[in-house]
């Protein structure tokens, strides 16, 4: 079996896309996963499998709770990997952000340049686009437009979130 690791986009913001993590689980282990956490809301979930999980998770949600999510699935090693290259990890965690795109992000430098604040700063290995905001995301004009910049639909994660996740990992 290989553990996997999703992370949904959108899910339980501003009253929309209501999915209560013990109902998730649960579907996910409906769909034949096993051992499935889930930590916060959001939609964060580390499960094993014996096959790649895939459309029949985003099928059975929604059939269940009526709306199509947009989840990112990552393989254990892949997100060790991402984790390992971090370039702002000694920063705070709720400072530091990862990106993870589901397509190879075509940087767009001009768009970068025209939202990233002096104090922000950036680093793109791979997949994932990592972000410095030491005064949040909150008011970021770069993160608002961060999709535009990475040409790519992707999802954020703080540093605080990915080594809760990596700790559900280690203790699955």
């Amino acid at each position: 079996m290989t553990l996997y690791i999703a992370f949904f986009r959108g899910l339980n913001v501003g009253g929309k896309n209501i999915i209560p993590m013990k109902g998730l689980a649960a579907l996910m282990e409906s769909c034949g996963y096993q051992n499935v956490k889930t930590y916060i809301q959001s939609g964060n979930v580390v499960f094993y499998g014996v096959t790649a999980p895939g459309l029949e998770i985003v099928t059975a949600v929604e059939r269940e709770y009526g709306f199509k999510p947009d989840v990112l699935f990552l393989q254990e090693s892949e997100l060790l990997d991402a984790i390992e290259h971090g370039p702002f990890n000694s920063e705070e965690g709720k400072t530091s952000h990862f990106y993870f795109c589901k397509t190879k992000p075509k940087l767009d430098q001009a768009k970068l340049k025209k939202y990233a604040a002096e104090s922000e700063r950036y680093d793109l290995v791979g997949n994932v686009f990592y972000l410095h905001a030491p005064s949040g995301i909150g008011r970021s004009k770069l993160v608002a437009n961060i999709e535009s910049c990475l040409g790519a639909v992707a999802t954020g994660r703080n540093l605080n979130t990915i080594n809760k996740v990596l700790e559900m990992m280690r203790n699955a």
